[in-house]
């Protein structure tokens, strides 16, 4: 279903916390741009509500009993949801935000953060941009440096200038969507071009090439 662009972007909330999706909820409430769609503690019954619901935007946590939120944000990717999803947890190891992200999350955000910075981040993530707590990014540039199953070294001469455009759009934590209409492309050829620049220097997803144009100087 398409949302006007004046209507609040929806958020469904899956956590096992109560007073923390309360919290949420009422931080929502003060808002006019995001509206609550939905909120449960039972990570199945999250997958049926997005289903049900469709919200532009999931805040999801990591560790919950039974299904954690890794295989639920896998069975919502697997089952065709292709809104937001944005990982909200107490998780700071390197190996869940790499693990999350590469999962298909969209961002990943702390429980510790201030909550006027949290919802400046759930706006960004409802436009289309990547989310990522600031104190996470060296350490997740750093993660993706020492996972990198092939020594060569990423090489931005290597890519037509279309490529260089992409590249720092990605950097800038645009959806493909949103560097379409940015460079006046259609998405698939967006899709085209970042297969072939993740290729050419070296990386297995558009995160890692974020964080690597972001650590090189080259979105500037």
């Amino acid at each position: 279903m398409t949302r006007n662009a004046h209507d609040p972007a929806t958020l469904l909330i899956i956590d096992d916390h109560p007073l923390l999706r309360r919290g949420v909820t009422q931080l929502l409430e003060l808002e006019d741009d995001l509206a609550l769609a939905g909120e449960t503690g039972e990570p199945e019954e999250g997958v049926r509500l997005v289903g049900e619901l469709d919200p532009d935007l999931v805040l999801l946590d990591l560790n919950m009993p039974g299904m954690d939120g890794l295989e639920t944000l896998k069975r919502l990717r697997q089952d065709g949801f292709a809104g937001r999803i944005v990982m909200f947890t107490v998780s700071d190891h390197e190996e869940d935000v790499v693990a999350a992200l590469r999962a298909g999350a969209d961002g990943y955000l702390l429980k510790d953060m201030d909550p006027d910075d949290m919802i400046r981040q759930l706006r960004q993530a409802a436009l289309g941009r990547m989310v990522i707590s600031e104190r996470l990014t060296a350490l997740l540039a750093e993660a993706l440096r020492s996972q990198r199953s092939q020594p060569a070294t990423p090489d931005i001469h290597s890519l037509t200038q279309r490529e260089r455009e992409i590249l720092r759009e990605l950097a800038a934590g645009l959806s493909n969507k949103l560097i379409a209409r940015q460079l006046d492309i259609t998405e698939g050829t967006v899709k085209v071009h970042v297969k072939h620049l993740l290729k050419k220097l070296n990386l297995r997803s558009r995160v890692e090439a974020a964080v690597w144009a972001v650590q090189e100087g080259v979105d500037k």
